[in-house]
């Protein structure tokens, strides 16, 4: 199954060499926010609306080493967090846009 991220260019880029990527949110909230394909651009419309560049991270979910837990967020819409750094080499794809 694949999720998706949405990334900062500059914090994914400060993260390139290591094999682990720290969102903001892990620090703050204890895990990574992450959507489901048919989420993603709500998201990106409620969040990143204007923000400029964005990258969005496509997530093999088989391959993540942390917790993936799926729960209540947004209006109580279910979505996908990661409970701890992002194994890069989870990473399928990733798709720079201009928002």
């Amino acid at each position: 199954m694949n999720i998706f991220h949405i990334a900062i260019p500059e914090e994914w880029e400060n993260a390139r060499d290591g094999s682990y990527y720290h969102a903001k949110s892990l620090q703050t909230e204890g895990f990574i926010h992450c959507s489901f394909s048919d989420q993603l651009e709500g998201v990106i419309e409620r969040y990143y609306r204007g923000f400029g560049r964005i990258l969005i991270l496509r997530i093999r979910t088989e391959q993540l080493d942390a917790p993936l837990v799926v729960e209540p967020s947004t209006g109580r819409e279910p979505y996908p967090h990661i409970y701890g750094p992002l194994l890069r080499s989870a990473v399928a794809e990733i798709i720079e846009r201009q928002v």
